[in-house]
């Protein structure tokens, strides 16, 4: 493979529906330019991308994929992303490097929750120009018509089609190319032919619609268009590549993968309308003081690289994936990690495609490739040339909310599941283990069921661990409602030295999240040096309450009289007696069970409100605000128990076919309802009898 300069890249994020053959579009383009030698598949796990063993497992995408492909002097950089929800950290990642977005549509499903989410990522958030290709029309259920019917009605008058399949007694023959306005036929693909009689009304009714669009964004071509004026090919090819770039255009193509048809015009759309990665002009980095710099996108600029993906292989080591936003990447250089202000040695460039890493000797801007073993370097870093230092803002991914406690089968075993979760975090930024002292859980936070499954089948494959999942222990918490005293006497002699420690301690509510200690002794009948030990022993007893064993909040607790002895008493006896009076007056203190609150906010399809509101009425939640954002979904916010929303991640996704998305952050404490509490105390119990 030759260098390609910035012109001469296209880097077209691959996006859509989990099924609806991404990897298959990509595949057959990898197969029609002899970049392989066998057309594989998904399912059976034979494809070029899908290359891992999870993936043949599963029969779909996991991870982002990088294929090559050159067509007609240009490259096109495809990145593969899965189009199941779980894997959203992923497709963030191809669209962070993407600077176009082909978005698969299956023409037999039509309109499915992932191709939603691609538009409103790629064509609404990020502005990504965008094609449409409605794959599988040899499946004798497609429907190309109906699909472009609704993803009009869905995405906007600027879906246009552009290819339109020529079908017979329900059969798909063959397609015609609407600005060519010629036919292809299966049965001869290389010659193109003239467009069957019946379907001239309509390609040329197509053909108008394209016409109009070009017109629309060229004020020169507007009024050529308004003087009913013939574009010749050049206007045609400029007033779209126009179009395209600004939005104002998107193309819609169909064909098949698995026959490979409409592949090769395909890659003629990408290649002759995507705006190469030069076209940008400028990208905006931030200096050292985070100001923002404008980096210019060609090879004469300073070199600047954002590293957007790590692998870690068991052989090579550690990969790093990095797009170059500025200037040449050479192998044997010297390049400094802005963000871990470290000088890295680049020893060689490699292109990606699918498992292999191809040395090259440099990549230029635009082009996407990797390097291995760099010391300090992780994703979201920043790779620059010493004298020209600037950073790249990190990648935003999206929070993982479904969590599930987390143990190695074997004690033997806990080193190795650290170094397995530690790697696979650096590998996917959507995982994260907490570490929870006051439950002393280990808490695995993943994107949904398959994917906290995909991380467990990683560690026994890859790191030969197993472990061993529950749901994690919800921090409740316990206070008092009432006010109580008792003394605490600790008194013991073992013949010599003894022990001695007697106090009376006042325990009452307070408006505060720790205990709050007061002391009132006159005459010193308790010692001060005794005041810190009674303080201390207290705390340590606040942290397992009375009615479950969780840390208790919102008591005070007054030291106000007791008794010491001149040779006995000792620190030691001190905090035992505090312990004594704590036991003997927490009970008698109306204590409560508190129940942690969260906020939450859903985003959602607005069809779904109903279903929603139902859906936190039986989670005890509480609808605070609701209103359209600028998406045209529903945004709630709502108040909901933390116990009730421990595998919420799952069931929105049921409740809105994959459309839902939530954030929940902690909010507060308050009490619990009686049954609620009567439960938590009977299993905790339970499992203190166990």
């Amino acid at each position: 493979m030759r260098d390609y300069l910035a012109n001469e890249v296209r880097n077209v994020v691959v996006l859509g529906h989990s099924g609806a053959g991404k990897s298959s579009v990509v595949e057959a383009c990898l197969y029609y330019t002899k970049a392989i030698d066998r057309y594989g598949k998904s399912a059976d796990g034979t494809t070029a991308l899908n290359f891992d063993p999870e993936e043949g497992k599963r029969g779909l995408s996991i991870y982002c994929h990088l294929a090559p492909v050159e067509w007609k002097n240009k490259k096109i950089n495809f990145i593969d992303t899965p189009g199941y929800m779980d894997y959203e950290g992923e497709e963030v990642t191809g669209l962070t490097v993407g600077d176009n977005a082909l978005i698969v549509v299956n023409g037999k499903e039509g309109i499915e929750a992932g191709t939603e989410r691609a538009w409103k990522e790629a064509a609404l958030k990020r502005k990504l120009p965008t094609i449409f290709f409605v794959n599988k029309m040899d499946d004798p259920h497609a429907h190309f018509d109906e699909t472009l019917e609704n993803l009009r009605a869905k995405f906007g008058n600027s879906v246009i089609p552009f290819e339109t399949p020529i079908v017979k007694d329900g059969n798909v023959l063959g397609s015609v190319n609407i600005l060519r306005k010629k036919a292809w036929y299966l049965d001869n693909r290389t010659t193109p032919q003239e467009v069957p009689e019946d379907m001239k009304d309509q390609v040329d009714e197509y053909y108008n619609q394209i016409i109009e669009a070009i017109a629309a964004g060229d004020d020169e071509l507007m009024e050529k268009f308004f003087m009913e004026e013939e574009f010749d090919e050049h206007e045609i090819a400029r007033g779209l590549r126009i179009g395209v770039k600004s939005g104002e255009i998107r193309p819609v193509y169909c064909g098949s993968a698995d026959k490979q048809t409409s592949i090769e015009r395909l890659m003629d759309l990408i290649t002759e309308y995507f705006p190469s990665y030069a076209e940008k002009g400028t990208v905006q980095a931030l200096n050292a003081k985070d100001e923002p710099v404008q980096m210019e996108t060609n090879e004469s600029e300073s070199l600047s690289a954002l590293v957007f993906k790590t692998i870690i292989d068991p052989f090579v080591g550690q990969i790093s994936y990095l797009k170059v936003m500025s200037g040449v990447l050479s192998s044997d250089s010297q390049v400094y990690n802005a963000n871990k202000e470290e000088n890295e040695k680049v020893s060689q460039v490699f292109v990606i495609n699918g498992k292999y890493q191809n040395a090259v000797g440099k990549l230029f801007t635009g082009d996407i490739g990797a390097v291995v073993k760099l010391q300090y370097t992780s994703t979201n870093d920043t790779l620059c040339a010493p004298n020209k230092v600037v950073h790249y803002p990190e990648i935003e991914y999206p929070e993982p909310n479904l969590g599930f406690a987390i143990w190695p089968k074997t004690k033997a075993d806990e080193d190795k599941m650290s170094v397995g979760i530690r790697n696979l975090c650096q590998e996917d930024h959507t995982i994260r283990l907490v570490k929870n002292a006051e439950t002393r859980e280990q808490v695995l936070y993943g994107m949904g069921d398959q994917h906290i499954d995909l991380i467990i089948s990683k560690l026994k494959s890859k790191y030969k661990v197993e472990v061993l999942t529950t749901e994690p222990t919800v921090q409740y918490r316990e206070t008092i409602r009432g006010k109580a005293e008792a003394q605490g006497r600790y008194k013991k002699q073992n013949g010599g030295a003894g022990q001695y420690g007697d106090v009376w301690v006042r325990f009452e509510p307070t408006d505060s999240d720790e205990m709050v200690f007061a002391e009132e002794v006159f005459g010193g009948a308790v010692p001060k040096q005794y005041f810190p030990p009674v303080e201390q022993g207290l705390r340590d007893c606040m942290e397992r309450g009375p009615l479950a064993g969780f840390k208790v909040v919102g008591v005070k607790a007054t030291l106000y009289d007791g008794s010491y002895h001149p040779v006995d008493s000792k620190e030691v006896a001190f905090k035992e007696a505090a312990r004594l009076a704590y036991n003997e007056a927490m009970p008698k203190a109306k204590p409560a069970l508190l129940e942690p609150i969260g906020k939450v906010v859903v985003v959602a399809p607005e069809e779904y409100t109903g279903t929603l509101m139902g859906d936190f009425t039986k989670r005890r939640g509480l609808i605070m605000d609701m209103q359209i954002n600028e998406d045209g979904d529903q945004r709630i916010e709502a108040e909901a128990p933390m116990a009730e929303m421990l595998t919420y991640a799952t069931e929105l996704r049921s409740m809105t076919q994959g459309r839902g998305k939530f954030t929940i952050k902690f909010d507060r404490y308050q009490a619990a309802p009686q049954d609620v509490a009567d439960r938590v105390i009977a299993q905790a119990k339970a499992k203190k009898d166990n």
